[in-house]
């Protein structure tokens, strides 16, 4: 099956994983599930000697089906993240002209209006609040605003057309900072999936290798393939550098 099929054909079970059983990778993912694909053929070597302890070959065959699914999940969060990356980088770019021409829209109602205290006043309620959501906000009120009461504004040389605007960018707006935010296609709900995934198939890892250590306790040429490589590679760095310490 493709990644995308196994990740369907696990995804249920991947999803009723507890929140507070889920772990996230401890090792790059894309090394883990390396691991689990080599553990696969490893043991499929030894299905006959793990079967006495209860590893099956249908077992074993579950492994590349599981890390299928973590590596579709995987590609998941990463799309998501990055998509958020962008939209954040986006939006630093068109902040700033987006408070400018708010503020510039401001300053036209409070001329034109300055002789109708209730319209002054409805200026200064929708100046109110300085977060982004509220110039998003400002920028459809003063949409509204000037629509209703476009005399006034025609009578200093102010072009309506900016009024069409601002309606359409707090529209675009609040969708680039519901994604810059993770709001939209949420990265963190992706990363989640991806976690539970990786939870899903480290289980079925760990019982394999578990297994195979026990079995093959007395044989050193089988034993090494039940042990992560990249832990035994991190492990012998570690010896190294405390040697270098101590001469």
């Amino acid at each position: 099956m493709s990644n995308l099929e196994d990740y369907n054909a696990r995804l249920s079970d991947i999803q009723a994983i507890p929140d507070e059983e889920t772990r996230e990778p401890g090792i790059p993912v894309d090394v883990f599930l390396q691991e689990a694909e080599n553990l696969h053929y490893w043991s499929l070597d030894d299905a006959a000697a793990l079967a006495v302890v209860g590893i099956t070959t249908d077992t074993i065959n579950d492994l590349p089906v599981r890390a299928g699914a973590c590596r579709e999940a995987q590609s998941i969060w990463n799309k998501d993240y990055r998509s958020q990356q962008e939209a954040q980088k986006q939006w630093a770019e068109q902040a700033p002209e987006a408070y400018a021409f708010r503020d510039d829209l401001l300053a036209s109602l409070r001329f034109a209006y300055r002789k109708d205290d209730a319209l002054l006043s409805r200026v200064n309620a929708i100046s109110e609040g300085s977060s982004h959501a509220d110039m998003i906000q400002d920028l459809n009120d003063i949409s509204v605003l000037g629509r209703e009461y476009p005399a006034p504004l025609t009578a200093i040389g102010f072009d309506l057309a900016q009024l069409d605007l601002a309606a359409t960018r707090a529209d675009e707006l609040a969708d680039l900072l519901a994604e810059a935010n993770g709001d939209k296609s949420d990265p963190n709900y992706s990363k989640t999936i991806r976690d539970k995934a990786y939870t899903h198939l480290k289980a079925l890892v760990d019982e394999i290798r578990e297994a195979g250590k026990y079995v093959f306790r007395k044989d050193k040429n089988r034993l090494k393939g039940y042990s992560s490589e990249y832990w035994r590679k991190q492990n012998r760095k570690t010896s190294n550098d405390n040697s270098e310490a101590t001469e």
